[in-house]
């Protein structure tokens, strides 16, 4: 065989099976000619290493949606015998996934079937006789749990047994009578009753019961972020800066010319004598210790609750209840996802706005992310700069940018032209994911980050000092300063951290500390920053994402925002 194609309906868990089969060398690129996202990877058959290709979930090989086409076409790029077909079915629903069971084999693709979630078919009392299907399907078929890896091995060595099973074309209207024929000879169904986590799963999609869930889940996570953020800062981050870095950085720099230029690049200022790492601003000082110090500890909080909230199958109910609102905003209710990475990183926010199917649905996430979502280290400084201040400000800057979000994308639908499809979304049960599977999620997000973010904060420092070391930011201070004050009602001096945001926006957030501002100034410098041009890694993104054109027109939007809001809010709040 030449390669192997996964293919089943959305939410069978064919990612999850993807993944045990191919590992983590996964490489994902856009089908030609259009943003449906194939994913491939390699799995190793003996001495053979075969290609694997995850198809865009189908319900049946006549497509109707864009993804579905993509799904079909990619099926027959290669002659059938050089092929095989992984048919991924969720064992609890098999009445509706054998539809595209048995068209497979009709139109003679080698099949082999992987019957998932065979562990929730038990707890929901669906009995599948295997043997039997077997025998009428005349195809291999595995019950797998892909989430534990129980049935995986089995699978792949059953793979050799693939070949083209002979069956007559039949009707649609024949192929349902066929489906109905053979659950009755292959499924026994028991009586039971609902269980507590059934009981659950239908009250987190109903109408008065789910929003009250999503919002006490959204208060309970975000709390949880901060207290795991802030345990971390306290006792592991905090005290290594403290008694273990400084102390060496002191011994290192004790007979350098502190005024020198490489000192204050490296170094940066000492504040009454000591290096201070939020405000001495040198390249071994406040850039290790905003990105690892303050940013990371949040980034690694915020990403193990996603990971839960993503594992346990909560994410799904949340985009189902939000539906109707974000349909006001030309979205639908799964734009939630890339949102809700966005928290995490603007970058894989945007990224994952693919999964949205028209250009217009992926430029208006793409701005709402970039104005209205702040990044997890932009909220990690915005409740270091306002925190001490009381929960009025911090919370304030999430009003102000979850009202914008809501006004951006309202004026956005009204004024844009194009068609945002439905999306249809099918609920998974809940499941509690293996720790395992949720640190290695972690670590592949963390480093992720990382590699992403540290040489960006290290060069964004760097090139800072140099600026400020050779007073070039007192040219872009003077034009602007009439601006800012009159305005924003911030110091000149504030500028620079403005500009600074373009390239990092925790650094520039950092900037703001040593400055003295009160605490209204702080709040309108806080926001600016949050809804102004994104970060230049995010910014990059956009651009390949949204195109040259699409990208001049978000950011003629965020620079009419930035004034209108900073404006606003210096002539509405008195202190």
């Amino acid at each position: 065989m030449k390669k192997i194609y996964l293919i089943g309906n959305p939410n069978v868990g064919k990612s999850v099976v993807f993944s045990r089969l191919t590992g983590v060398q996964v490489i994902s690129s856009n089908y030609p000619g259009t943003t449906v996202e194939i994913s491939k990877g390699y799995l190793k058959l003996g001495e053979e290493r075969i290609e694997v290709v995850d198809l865009p979930g189908t319900y049946s090989l006549e497509p109707t949606s864009r993804s579905e086409e993509v799904a079909v076409s990619l099926l027959k790029e290669y002659p059938k015998h050089e092929i095989v077909v992984i048919n991924i079915l969720d064992s609890t629903n098999l009445e509706r996934n054998l539809f595209l069971t048995l068209q497979l084999i009709e139109e003679g693709f080698p099949v082999v079937v992987c019957l998932n979630m065979c562990d929730d078919a038990g707890h929901r009392g669906v009995h599948i006789d295997i043997e039997k299907l077997e025998k009428i399907l005349n195809t291999p078929a595995i019950p797998t749990c892909a989430v534990t890896g129980v049935g995986i091995k089995l699978l792949i060595e059953r793979l050799k047994e693939a070949a083209p099973a002979s069956r007559n074309k039949l009707s649609n209207e024949e192929l349902w009578k066929e489906i109905g024929r053979i659950i009755e000879q292959v499924q026994r169904l028991e009586h039971r009753h609902h269980s507590f986590r059934e009981l659950l799963e239908d009250a987190s999609v109903r109408s008065l019961s789910g929003p009250l869930i999503a919002t006490g889940v959204i208060y309970v996570s975000f709390k949880i972020v901060r207290f795991i953020g802030e345990l971390i800062i306290n006792k592991i981050t905090d005290p290594i800066f403290s008694n273990i870095y400084q102390p060496l950085l002191e011994r290192l720099t004790l007979h350098w010319q502190e005024k020198g230029f490489w000192f204050h690049l490296l170094i940066g200022d000492l504040i009454n004598g000591k290096i201070d790492f939020k405000q001495s601003l040198g390249v071994l000082t406040t850039a290790p210790y905003i990105e690892f110090g303050m940013v990371l500890p949040y980034v690694i909080s915020f990403y193990f609750i996603l990971n839960i909230l993503e594992d346990i199958g909560y994410l799904p109910r949340l985009a189902i209840l939000l539906d109707n609102v974000l349909h006001r905003l030309g979205l639908h209710g799964y734009a939630i996802i890339p949102v809700l990475l966005g928290f995490g990183c603007n970058v894989p926010g945007i990224l994952s706005t693919r999964v949205l199917e028209s250009k217009r649905e992926r430029f208006i996430a793409s701005t709402i992310i970039s104005i209205g979502v702040p990044c997890v280290p932009l909220q990690a400084m915005i409740f270091g700069l306002l925190g001490k201040f009381g929960g009025f400000y911090v919370s304030g800057v999430y009003m102000v940018l979850f009202s914008l979000v809501l006004i951006l994308g309202l004026i956005l639908n009204h004024t844009l032209t194009g068609y945002s499809p439905e999306f249809f979304l099918e609920i998974p049960p809940y499941r509690f994911p293996p720790l395992f599977m949720l640190l290695k999620k972690l670590y592949f997000r963390i480093k992720g980050f990382l590699i992403e973010a540290v040489p960006i904060v290290l060069l964004g420092v760097m090139f800072i000092n140099i600026l400020l070391y050779f007073k070039l930011f007192d040219i872009v201070t003077g034009i602007f300063a009439p601006i800012i004050k009159g305005v924003f009602g911030l110091p000149k001096e504030a500028i620079v951290a403005l500009a600074i945001g373009f390239l990092r926006k925790d650094v520039a957030v950092g900037m703001l500390m040593p400055l003295g501002l009160s605490a209204k100034q702080l709040f309108i410098a806080a926001t600016l920053l949050a809804i102004s041009f994104p970060c230049i890694a995010t910014f990059i993104v956009l651009w390949k994402e949204l195109g040259m054109k699409s990208v001049i027109k978000s950011t003629l939007i965020m620079i009419t925002i930035s004034i209108i809001v900073g404006a606003t809010l210096n002539f509405l709040i008195l202190h």
